[in-house]
């Protein structure tokens, strides 16, 4: 089985830890990943404001780089929604009928980490220890383009020493949505607000989510009100490990 690793923009230009996790937890797990070192964004900034056109050269890019995998995972609901659903979209208005076929074989390749280690490896607990108390945000493209509902929660479940705590009204968006952000900042805001206000009073010390563009949403509410809740991708935790040093001990023994 050839797997490929899609790191994503923000993950390869933001939080590279991310990437690292990925990797850390499947060769846990027994499965080689590779890195494509061509791989370029998925295009879906483009799609999001509607430059398909200009999109086509990106997708163009995406099949060259992970074509010969027999499964491509990334860290991101979003970048692997926009894949499945956005590049046939592109492709189709290219006039290409061999790009529009190598998207067909490729996009279903493209999976979510959740949706790979469940249903492709076949594990639901990885080995992985997190002492900490946890929410979950189940963000938007998961749970709307992909409808991967609660995968991530069962790999949490799973995890030693994790205490999974409720967020009310989660399936809410966080308000980020790419553009939509710089387009619509005041609406963005509010949502953002809303969204940290729930994760503060879940009394979480982490709040987990599977696409890093919402833990920055939500992370940056958090910071800026001082609220002692660390925002970790589902890799990072699901990566840890017994005796691991975790990144949120400075805020647990406060």
């Amino acid at each position: 089985m050839r797997v490929a690793l899609m790191v994503t923009c923000i993950n390869d230009a933001l939080f590279p830890d991310v990437g690292k996790a990925v990797v850390t937890l499947l060769r846990r797990l027994g499965v080689h990943v590779d890195f494509p070192e061509a791989q370029t964004c998925c295009g879906q900034p483009f799609v999001n404001t509607g430059y398909l056109d200009e999109a086509v050269p990106v997708v163009r890019s995406f099949v060259s780089a992970f074509d010969d995998y027999d499964y491509v995972v990334t860290p991101s609901g979003s970048c692997a929604g926009s894949v499945r659903h956005q590049h046939a979209l592109v492709a189709g208005r290219s006039g290409d009928a061999g790009l529009a076929t190598a998207v067909a074989g490729i996009a279903p390749r493209v999976l979510e980490l959740s949706e790979f280690l469940v249903g492709v490896v076949g594990v639901t607990d990885v080995g992985a220890s997190f002492p900490h108390t946890v929410t979950y945000h189940p963000t938007c493209h998961s749970l709307r383009m992909l409808r991967i509902g609660d995968l991530p929660l069962l790999l949490l479940r799973q995890v030693r020493g994790i205490r999974l705590v409720e967020l009310a009204d989660a399936e809410s968006c966080c308000g980020f949505g790419g553009t939509f952000a710089v387009k619509n900042p005041d609406v963005s805001v509010a949502m953002g607000a809303d969204k940290a206000r729930h994760v503060t009073e879940s009394g979480a010390e982490v709040l987990v989510a599977g696409d890093s563009s919402c833990l920055m949403q939500i992370g940056g509410m958090l910071s800026r009100q001082r609220a002692g809740v660390r925002t970790m991708h589902l890799a990072e935790v699901l990566a840890s490990t017994s005796g691991a040093a975790h990144p949120v001990d400075s805020v647990a023994s406060r």
